[in-house]
This record gives C-alpha cells, sequence and structure tokens, in this order.
C-alpha cells in the first residue's frame, strides 16, 4: 500500500469519494493487520536474511511477473513494450539464473511495467469510485479488476500454485516469500505515514496520483492533473498555472489546518 507514498507529489484532500465510510473502516483493517502481522515478519525477513539474498528475490520476482507486463503491453497495442519486456525476461531467466541476477538492467534494457487496470484506461474505460480493498489496498472500480486478470491468466506464479499440488500447500510459499519481500523493500516508507494527520486521505490521493502517472507514462497533460488537484469537483477552474510540486506542500498545509482547527474545536 505504501508503494505509492515514494517519489510523488501528493494532491489536496478529495471530495469525491462516496464510499469513504467503507473505505476508512476497510484501510483501518489493513492497517491493523500490517501493524501485527505484516511488518514484524518483514523486520524479521530483513534481519536474518543477507543483503545480496534480499536482493536476489527481489530480482526474481521482479523478472517472474513480467509476463503480466507482457500481455498487458500487447492488450495495449503497444508491441514495441512487449518486445521490450520479452526480451529482459529472457535475458534475466537465462544469463541471469532464473531471474535472480538482473543482467538486463545493466544492458540498459529498460522495464515496461503496466497491468490490466491500465490497460482497460488507456481502452477509455472510466475509473469509478475509489475503493478501498480489504486486504489488498487502494484501488478503483477500474483497476480491481487487475487482480482476477493479471493473477489469474498472466501470472506465472499463480499458473504453478493451479498445477501442483502439495498435501500442505507448498505451492504457496512463492507468494508468500514474494509478499514478504514487497514488504520488507516498503519499511523505509513507513515514516511517510507518521507524519500525515489523515494518513487514510493521505493514501488515496497518493495512489490516485501514482496510477494518473502510470497510465499517461510519468507525463499527465495539465488538465488532467488540475481535476486531481480540485478533487474532481472542478472548483477553481482559474488556476491554470498548477503546479504538482507544491501538491505535497500544499497537503501538509491542509493537514496542519485540520491538527488547529480540531485541538481549537476541543
Amino acid at each position: 500500500m505504501m508503494t505509492l507514498l515514494v517519489g510523488c507529489a501528493i494532491a489536496p484532500p478529495r471530495t469525491d469519494d462516496p464510499l469513504e465510510k467503507f473505505n476508512r473502516k476497510s484501510y483501518a483493517f489493513n492497517m491493523a493487520l500490517d501493524t501485527h502481522v505484516l511488518r514484524p515478519v518483514a523486520v524479521g525477513y530483513t534481519k536474518v536474511t543477507p543483503k545480496p539474498v534480499q536482493t536476489s528475490v527481489s530480482n526474481f520476482f521482479t523478472n517472474i511477473k513480467l509476463p503480466i507486463s507482457i500481455a498487458n503491453n500487447l492488450l495495449q497495442a503497444r508491441p514495441s513494450d512487449a518486445i521490450t519486456d520479452t526480451g529482459r525476461f529472457l535475458i534475466n531467466m537465462t544469463v541471469g539464473v532464473a531471474g535472480f541476477f538482473d543482467p538486463a538492467t545493466k544492458m540498459q534494457i529498460p522495464i515496461k511495467e503496466t497491468d490490466f487496470g491500465i490497460t482497460l484506461a488507456r481502452w477509455g474505460v472510466p475509473e469509478g469510485d475509489f475503493l478501498m480493498v480489504p486486504l489488498l489496498g487502494p484501488s478503483n472500480f477500474r483497476d480491481v479488476w487487475q487482480y482476477p486478470v493479471d493473477g489469474y491468466l498472466f501470472d506465472p506464479l499463480s499458473y504453478f500454485e493451479r498445477n501442483h499440488k502439495f498435501h500442505y500447500g507448498q505451492y504457496y510459499f512463492p507468494e508468500v516469500v514474494y509478499f514478504i519481500q514487497m514488504r520488507a523493500q516498503l519499511l523505509d516508507a513507513d515514516s511517510f505515514l507518521k507524519t500525515a494527520y489523515d494518513p487514510y486521505a493521505f493514501v488515496r490521493d497518493a495512489w490516485r496520483q501514482n496510477r494518473l502517472n502510470k497510465i499517461y507514462d510519468g507525463n499527465p497533460p495539465a488538465d488532467v492533473m488540475l481535476k486531481l488537484q480540485q478533487g474532481g469537483n472542478g472548483s477553481n477552474n482559474n488556476n491554470q498555472n498548477y503546479d504538482p510540486e507544491e501538491l505535497l506542500k500544499q497537503q501538509q498545509q491542509w493537514e496542519q489546518q485540520q491538527k488547529q482547527q480540531k485541538s481549537g474545536g476541543g
């Protein structure tokens, strides 16, 4: 959930969140699960696993998940990106010893990550309401389809699990390691949430901007970014000089104002 908090500006609080009551309860559940289960396991993992091993595990899962991006790049009519990801996948699977090493990066072959939610967006499917999915995190009515489609049709790990039956469920072990490794990589991002007066709004708005950046290849149109800044309410249309770099500062100022108002009201 906190990947979206790293490396992007944050939009001011949105006003178009009709499912906010449910979303906040779901967010509270996810954070409780993270606090009591996921984070402690990730901390333990980083303490007992040497850094080179962590890097190799991360390389493996980044590479083994590339067929998801390859399939979606084809669905998006982006054959060049699909070819690039295919070349990267084959090089790392062979020269990189099943993906545990990453020679493709040293060869300056970029990674073109995408998913089915972005595929739907690029074919004009509207995003729908924001949705905080229990166990899975931020999404919306459009992007939530990436979980069943990518997870079942395009993910090699899912295919492996469906076709290997062991008595004690050992075939789920790769997915467990994948989620532990993902959470371990986000430990340094925990401080982002601690500085937010309203962590739910912070996560929601950061996620939405992160998705826009992916849909528009890191360069969303000014009018789209302006709508994001305004929370989708269409106000302040005279603000044509919108600067995305100011979003984080504005979010922090808003949070401070809310904190002061709440203190004064008490």
